[in-house]
């Protein structure tokens, strides 16, 4: 009888010597159980975001797309002849593409913001004055033929990606003489639609034109860089631009009134020459421009906010274990999983504030209301205001420390590490007073 007591008195010793450690590691479960509702939330912003294009979509096709101007350039036709095994005299057409020895852009943007439901949406009107000079000396490298050019069919094409955003038609100045832009362009390799002409053109006169084009769209206006020197000036009244595309401009301006920007691109600096005879080249891989920006994301900053919940939860539990062995005061794990969902309802919050508010506001309001809720249920669990301020206090910490890391990018790394140290720095602290194998039990 005496052995038989002690043998079943072992494991009651072990399990009341370990309890502390055996706790903690329920509470590790019970963080990985977390990721749920955590990825759950995740999806959710994503589907928000997912219907903001969406809603982008359906406007900026009512209205007109992003433009991206390819042009002007001149295509010529060319004969060939060949023979075929008879003897017989073949002619085969071929087009020959010439770019323009000096272009110039000069153009103003006027930014329209549309409401749609929840969602603000970034449309533009343009005003571009585009002017510049055909050389033909650019054709003797190819080494043709003068005489089997086609002059009198010579065109000038323009590539536009959306040609509903042209808001009237355009006339073109060709060395004093004038022409209307056509919609269309002919069969080619090089731009797929916009408008063309045909225009008088031979091998012995530098020809000088200019156009103005109204122009609108959505969120980006490119163009591509087919002088020999291509110069870019824009214009706008919007605040938050995002130069954007294969070459950045080589002076700019922002300020509260809007911004001022310059690029200026050389032919040695761009991937295909000033002439060429049915080539394949994609002049829009060269493109460059502005993209007008909103100036807050607000799913952007919700979804970067929600990769640190996992991080933040366990940090929470990690000072309610603390308190509850600090404080020799059980706590259940189902009170664990309430303060974890409140944790994940947070970012609920968030999400659907910050569509109407903003980011910021969002935040500051889910952020109090969350830590007022859990604040006073730590109350109401160890009865003492003491350690519920103590609490409050962390977990308030601990939102500010993450909306900071949110606000930050270029330095988000070094002071989320440095954040992360120092958390874990005090942990390792007050853990040296935790009795984790409880030897003063009874003491």
């Amino acid at each position: 009888m005496e052995n038989t007591h002690q043998t079943n008195s072992q494991p009651s010793g072990f399990l009341d010597r370990n309890r502390t450690i055996i706790k903690g590691f329920l509470i590790g479960f019970l963080i990985l159980l977390m990721f749920i509702p955590t990825t759950l939330i995740q999806n959710l912003v994503q589907e928000r975001e997912q219907r903001q294009h969406e809603v982008i979509n359906e406007i900026s096709s009512k209205w007109a797309t992003s433009q991206t101007i390819v042009g002007p350039l001149l295509v010529v036709p060319y004969k060939e002849y060949t023979k075929d095994n008879n003897g017989k005299v073949l002619e085969a057409r071929r087009n020959v593409y010439l770019l323009p020895d000096q272009l110039l852009v000069n153009g103003n943007v006027l930014p329209e913001v549309r409401n749609r439901s929840l969602y603000d949406v970034t449309l533009y009107r343009s005003v571009l004055h585009l002017s510049g000079s055909f050389n033909p000396e650019s054709l003797k490298a190819l080494q043709l033929a003068e005489a089997s050019f086609v002059w009198s069919e010579a065109k000038l094409l323009l590539g536009i990606d959306d040609a509903r955003g042209l808001e009237e038609e355009a006339s073109l100045n060709w060395n004093e003489q004038y022409y209307l832009l056509d919609a269309g362009v002919p069969e080619n390799s090089v731009v797929a639609h916009g408008l063309s002409t045909t225009v008088s053109f031979d091998s012995t006169t530098q020809v000088k034109f200019s156009f103005q084009l109204k122009l609108k769209g959505s969120e980006n206006l490119y163009f591509t860089p087919v002088g020999r020197s291509t110069g870019i000036v824009l214009r706008s009244s919007w605040k938050h631009p995002a130069f954007d595309g294969q070459y950045l401009p080589v002076s700019h301006k922002i300020s509260d009134s809007g911004f001022h920007a310059a690029w200026k691109v050389l032919q040695v600096s761009r991937n295909y020459p000033q002439a060429w005879m049915s080539g394949q080249y994609e002049l829009k891989k060269s493109a460059f421009g502005v993209r007008l920006i909103q100036p807050t994301d607000n799913y952007a900053k919700t979804e970067r906010s929600v990769k640190y919940a996992i991080l933040f939860i366990a940090l929470t539990f990690t000072v309610f274990f603390f308190l509850e062995v600090l404080q020799k005061r059980q706590v259940h794990p189902l009170q664990y999983i309430l303060v974890g969902f409140s944790l994940c309802i947070f970012y609920s919050l968030l999400l659907s504030i910050s569509e109407y508010t903003g980011f910021n506001p969002a935040y500051l309001i889910a952020a109090t209301a969350t830590v007022l809720l859990i604040g006073l249920y730590v109350r109401s669990i160890f009865k003492q205001g003491k350690v519920a301020m103590i609490f409050t206090s962390a977990l308030s910490g601990l939102y500010t420390y993450i909306f900071v890391l949110i606000q930050l990018q270029d330095y988000a790394l070094l002071f989320g590490s440095i954040g992360l140290f120092l958390i874990i720095a005090v942990l390792m602290y007050f853990s040296k007073k935790i009795d984790w194998y409880n030897t003063t039990r009874g003491n």
